[in-house]
């Protein structure tokens, strides 16, 4: 099933970021590093362990969301290529 965009890029990450900060106290204490996906026009979230299940889970509830996917308490929802360890001394 295909989701018509309503908003432009900008506007929906826009919508997605303020939702965020307006829910990170109290997701970022409870769900530490599990994925938020948030309909941007109605602020109702899903929380879970991958993207596609929080989306499965908030388009259960709204079929027509328009999604922010944030990883709580983290800037990106994925990251690449590898982290560095500190070097033994």
């Amino acid at each position: 099933m295909s989701v018509q965009q309503k908003l432009t890029k900008e506007e929906h990450a826009r919508r997605g970021s303020e939702l965020y900060e307006k829910l990170r106290s109290q997701l970022e204490p409870k769900f530490q590093g599990k994925i938020v996906a948030i309909d941007v026009e109605s602020g109702e979230f899903e929380i879970a362990d991958q993207t596609l299940q929080a989306a499965d889970q908030i388009r259960a509830r709204y079929p027509e969301a328009q999604i922010w996917f944030v990883r709580v308490g983290h800037r990106a929802v994925h990251r690449f290529g590898f982290a560095r360890r500190p070097e033994a001394t």
